[in-house]
């Protein structure tokens, strides 16, 4: 199932989402350093500019991500890709929100923000296993290759 958001048959969405991944899974870093820090003002602050770039790149990802999915025919990758693009949703609410909370409030690891964060990275976790699935599995993005599935599928017709 080649993918209709590429570059010369490279698939976009994978190159952008390592972005969004790395600045939150940073910015809970961050979170963390500055709840020891000696300078715990600069290090919530950095968890609060690492997290909001984060969304911009989520949102960024998610354009080819769409453009995919509404190219997917197969039912079974569908559903599965529905369920990733619904939980990377709700992980980009989760952070606008927990940018809302952080903008007039420090951050410590007994806050909500830290929290949120935390169950964010958790369903980032979950969606990104989803998303491999897709490919490694599904084949979704791959061109020209037979998938176990297919294999799988080949062999019971055979």
């Amino acid at each position: 199932m080649e993918t209709r958001a590429s570059i010369r048959r490279h698939p976009i969405h994978p190159m952008l989402v390592g972005f969004p991944i790395a600045l939150w899974v940073f910015s809970f870093i961050c979170d963390l350093v500055a709840t020891r820090s000696a300078n715990p003002a600069f290090w919530s602050d950095m968890a609060f500019y690492t997290m909001g770039a984060g969304v911009i790149g989520g949102l960024l990802a998610a354009l080819p991500g769409f453009i995919d999915y509404l190219g997917l025919r197969d039912y079974s990758a569908r559903r599965l890709a529905t369920s990733h693009m619904v939980l990377n949703l709700i992980v980009v609410v989760l952070y606008v929100f927990n940018l809302g909370l952080r903008m007039n409030s420090p951050i410590d690891g007994r806050s909500r923000g830290f929290v949120i964060s935390a169950i964010a990275l958790v369903l980032l976790g979950v969606s990104g296993w989803l998303g491999g699935h897709l490919v490694y599995v599904r084949g979704v993005g791959v061109h020209e290759r037979e998938t176990e599935i297919e294999k799988e599928e080949r062999k019971r017709a055979a």
